[in-house]
């Protein structure tokens, strides 16, 4: 017997086998296996020949979130700060850095993780799980103890330090960050900040940045200051205290806040021409570099003011021209900040001939004769020329950088020109805005730019370590 399709049947059939062999896609195929992963220890040091275990390898910081709660009345800190960061290899352990406070625990992405302190500084971690290259990853750190107890070098490593009336404040290069929160503190690693702090109330908390929230409950206060644009971690800092608080607009609407300390009241009235000074900057140099401005005025007789970024701590002894010149950081040391600690020239020698820049402005000043005259005093004086400013040597960084190197700019504006030297000074925060910068790539751009040979020029004055040939110390109108 045959069987017999149905005519409808046979067209359905057909149909069918065409929309199967014809219109119904193969499977996609399955997306290959990551690779095998090769976890390894993080480098403990981030590779500055100067301070060879400062900062870490084996990932990049992307932003730290830091949170504290600090009673001045106990001088204890308590802090639980997260880190954000970017594996850069396959990783089974990596290391942050902080100082003498106890560590109560640590999380990896969410989980429990193993620490160990090693050597002055390194905090171990080891996670859970291994850490893939590439993979974006949370460290949790739980800690606390007394800040201000921890053993610091002296000179410009001022670390957590007391104020005189109750109130606290964090500066110093290059170490500062290390003393108050686990950070990978080098300053080729720049990352996004948020601070958070509690205090008891009557107590003001400032730091870098923009105050985004303050809120108070239960005799506490709780501020959170928050800073986009990338941070060098020695640039970061805090300060509590019992401040009068000044609140600005520079003309863009960039948010200026000034704080002064119980008795630094009197420098109100410099602290309100920081508009002025960032407009004649900003003609000078570029664009405003941060998007906040101000400063934290102390009534403390440290022996130096730090650029902490948007809002530069200064000492009682801080002037009007010392304002100039940390508000120049913003551009140079701040924005580009220096690649390795011998790079520091590109930071004090630069924001230290804007003083110049402003006296000639403002008070008409004559800087070739102001330059001869001093080169009058110092022709005679072996060790002033014998500070190199360029790889200087370790604790040697800011020994030449103030005085010597003031001349050396002016020097070199001499050298080529009032046209090349207008543009250097704006072409060169511009090029590495955000970045990282080394003195070679100064000599390298300012030698494209000016289209001369300035090679001897820079080995006499950067390199050397005696006074420089005339041809050298007496470019341009220098001569006359």
């Amino acid at each position: 017997m045959r069987s017999r399709v149905p005519a409808a049947g046979l067209v359905l059939g057909v149909v069918s086998a065409l929309i199967i062999g014809c219109s119904v896609d193969d499977p996609p195929a399955a997306p290959p296996p990551p690779p095998p992963m090769n976890p390894v220890p993080g480098a403990p040091g981030a590779g500055d020949p100067y301070y060879p275990m400062d900062g870490n390898g084996g990932y990049d910081a992307v932003e730290y979130q830091v949170g504290i709660t600090y009673d001045p009345a106990k001088g204890r800190l308590d802090g639980d700060t997260t880190v954000t960061a970017k594996a850069t290899q396959d990783l089974n352990r990596y290391n942050l850095d902080l100082r003498g406070l106890t560590v109560q625990s640590i999380e990896v992405e969410g989980k429990p993780a193993k620490f160990a302190r090693e050597g002055e500084f390194e905090l171990v971690v080891t996670p859970a799980e291994p850490i893939r290259n590439g993979t974006t990853f949370t460290t949790k750190v739980v800690y606390g103890g007394d800040p201000s107890a921890t053993p610091k070098a002296g000179g410009s490593e001022n670390g957590w330090q007391k104020s005189k009336d109750g109130g606290a404040f964090i500066v110093g290069e290059p170490h500062s960050a290390s003393f108050w929160y686990p950070v990978n503190e080098t300053p080729r690693d720049k990352a996004m900040f948020t601070l958070t702090a509690r205090v008891p109330d009557g107590w003001t908390v400032i730091s870098n940045g923009r105050e985004i929230q303050k809120t108070t409950a239960n005799g506490w206060s709780t501020t959170s200051w928050q800073e986009r644009t990338p941070v060098a971690a020695y640039l970061t800092t805090v300060a509590i205290d019992k401040f009068t608080v000044d609140r600005m607009s520079l003309p863009d609407g960039t948010p200026l806040v000034n704080a002064y300390a119980p008795g630094a009241e009197d420098r109100r009235d410099t602290g309100r021409r920081l508009p002025e000074i960032i407009g004649f900057l900003t003609s000078k140099l570029g664009p405003y570099p941060v998007d906040a401005a101000g400063g934290i005025y102390l009534d403390e007789d440290i022996h130096f003011s730090l650029e902490t970024q948007t809002r530069p701590t200064y000492a009682k002894w801080a002037d009007l021209i010392t304002v100039v010149h940390e508000t120049a950081h913003q551009w140079f040391g701040d924005s580009v900040t220096l690649n390795s600690w011998s790079d520091v020239c590109l930071n004090e020698c630069l924001a230290s001939y804007a003083q110049w820049l402003w006296q000639e402005s403002r008070d008409n000043e004559n800087l070739d004769d102001r330059y001869r005259a001093a080169l009058e005093i110092m022709r005679g004086s072996p060790g002033f020329w014998a500070s190199k400013l360029v790889d200087m040597g370790t604790g040697q960084e800011f020994h030449g950088v103030y005085d010597k190197g003031i001349l050396a700019i002016h020097a070199l504006r001499r050298k080529i020109g009032e046209g090349a030297f207008a543009r250097l000074l704006k072409e060169w925060p511009a090029a590495h805005r955000n970045a990282n910068a080394s003195w070679a790539d100064f000599e390298a751009f300012t030698i494209k730019l000016s289209e001369q040979d300035l090679r001897p020029f820079f080995d006499a004055w950067f390199h050397g370590t005696v006074i420089p040939p005339e041809a050298e110390l007496l470019p341009g109108t220098l001569r006359g």
